[in-house]
C-alpha cells in the first residue's frame, strides 16, 4: 500500500495539529507515494533499528520520538542523527514519527499507561488550550439536509468524545433574489424567492476547517453557499497532556509502587516521601511530565507517575502528592503496542513487526 494511506490513518487518530510547538512529528524522510511492503515499530529510530529494518525487509520505520527535532544543515555522518537519515535514504526506508500529538490525544500514550495500571474513569489531566474547537452553521433546502449533514460528518464535524454525527437542526424561512447572471437552484431570476430551509450546526476541530468547507461546497446545491464559522471557547477535554484515573480500589502506597515497578518494568523508581494515605486517584504522563505537577495536585491525585523530574522539583510535592519517576523509556515503552493496535485495527493483513531493540540510552547498575 502507499505510504500516505498509513500516515493519513495515523494522523486521523493523532492529528499533527495536536503536537507541541517544539516537536517534529510526521514524515521525517520518504515519499508519500512510495509503496510500503512492511513496517517496523519502535520507540526510537536509532541506527540499530534501521539495521533491523534492513535485515527484515521493512521499508517503513514508525517511531514515537522523531529522530530529527531541528534542521540538519549537513549530512556527513558525524552524529547518530545524520547517520540514521543517510542510511534510511540509501536503503529507501521511510521514517515516520508520532510524538506529542500521540501523547495529547485521549486514547494515546497516556491512556495506554492507564490501561496497563488498570485505571478506570480516565480523563485528560490538562486539557489543551491550543486544540481549538469551532462551530459551523449552514443552511440548505429540506430536500438536501441529509446529504449536507453526511458530508460534514464524513469530513470530521460533529464528533464529541465517544459520540459522533452530533448536530443541531432547526427549520426557518430563507429568502434570496437571483440576478440575471445567476443560475439559481430554486426560484426565478429577478424575483425574490422564499423557501423553508434547514439550519445545521456542528462543532469541529479547527485544523480540519479547509477539508470541512471543501466537503460542504461539494454537495451543497446552492450556487452561493451560506455558512458561518464561529470560534467557541469550550475547552477540548479530549486533547491535552496527561491522564488522571482511579484504581478500582484503594491501595497502600508501597503496594502500588511495587505494582508500578513490576507493571512498567522499571529498574527503579525515584519517589518522594510517602504520605501514610492510601492511593486511589492516579495521574500519569509518559515522558517528561514535571510540568503537570500542579495540575495533578489540583485534580486531587494521590500520585503522579511520570519521568525526568529534576532534583529540586521533587521538593515541590510538599507532601501534597507523591511523585513517582519511573524513567523516560519505561514510561513510554508500551507506545509500541499502541502503534501496533492502532494499525492492525485498520490494516489487519499488513505486515507489522515490533522492534526487538531496546533503545533505552540509560543503563542501571
Amino acid at each position: 500500500m502507499k505510504l500516505q494511506e498509513i500516515t493519513d490513518y495515523l494522523e486521523s487518530y493523532a492529528p499533527l495539529a495536536y503536537q507541541e510547538s517544539y516537536d517534529n512529528s510526521g514524515l521525517i524522510c520518504g515519499n508519500k507515494n512510495m509503496e510500503i511492503t512492511s513496517a517496523l515499530i519502535c520507540l526510537d529510530s536509532i541506527e540499530a533499528v534501521i539495521d533491523e529494518a534492513i535485515e527484515n525487509g521493512c521499508n517503513l520505520v514508525i517511531a514515537h520520538h522523531p529522530i530529527v527535532f531541528s534542521g540538519l544543515k549537513k549530512f556527513n555522518g558525524n552524529n547518530y542523527v545524520e547517520r540514521v537519515i543517510i542510511k534510511a535514504i540509501q536503503n529507501n526506508i521511510a521514517i515516520y514519527a508520532a510524538h506529542t500529538n500521540l501523547d495529547n490525544v485521549h486514547y494515546g500514550v497516556n491512556a495506554k499507561i492507564a490501561e496497563k495500571l488498570g485505571l478506570v474513569n480516565c480523563k485528560i489531566l490538562a486539557p489543551s488550550t491550543g486544540a481549538k474547537l469551532k462551530k459551523i452553521i449552514t443552511f440548505c433546502p429540506e430536500s438536501k439536509d441529509e446529504e449536507v449533514r453526511a458530508a460534514l460528518f464524513n469530513a470530521g464535524a460533529g464528533s464529541i468524545g465517544n459520540y459522533d454525527q452530533c448536530s443541531f437542526n432547526s427549520n426557518g424561512m430563507g429568502t434570496f433574489r437571483a440576478n440575471e447572471q445567476a443560475t439559481p437552484y430554486l426560484g426565478e431570476k429577478g424575483r425574490r424567492h422564499q423557501d423553508t430551509e434547514i439550519k445545521i450546526e456542528a462543532i469541529y476541530p479547527a485544523h480540519i476547517e479547509s477539508k470541512l468547507i471543501k466537503a460542504l461546497l461539494s454537495v451543497h446545491p446552492y450556487e452561493e453557499v451560506a455558512y458561518d464559522l464561529l470560534p467557541i471557547t469550550n475547552s477540548n477535554n479530549y486533547v491535552g497532556a496527561g491522564i488522571i484515573g482511579e484504581l478500582p480500589s484503594e491501595t497502600a502506597e508501597m503496594d502500588f509502587l511495587k505494582l508500578l515497578k513490576q507493571t512498567m518494568k522499571a529498574e527503579g523508581i525515584r519517589y518522594t516521601a510517602l504520605r501514610d494515605k492510601k492511593i486511589k486517584k492516579v495521574a500519569v504522563c509518559g515522558g517528561s511530565g514535571s510540568f503537570l505537577l500542579n495540575d495533578a495536585i489540583k485534580s486531587g491525585a494521590d500520585i503522579l507517575v511520570t519521568a525526568d523530574f529534576k532534583y529540586h522539583q521533587f521538593f515541590d510535592a510538599e507532601n501534597r502528592i507523591i511523585i513517582a519517576d519511573i524513567g523516560h523509556y519505561e514510561s513510554e515503552q508500551f507506545t509500541i503496542e499502541l502503534f501496533y493496535d492502532i494499525l492492525k485495527k485498520k490494516f489487519n493483513t499488513f505486515a507489522l513487526l515490533i522492534s526487538k531493540i531496546n533503545t533505552n540510552p540509560i543503563k542501571y547498575l
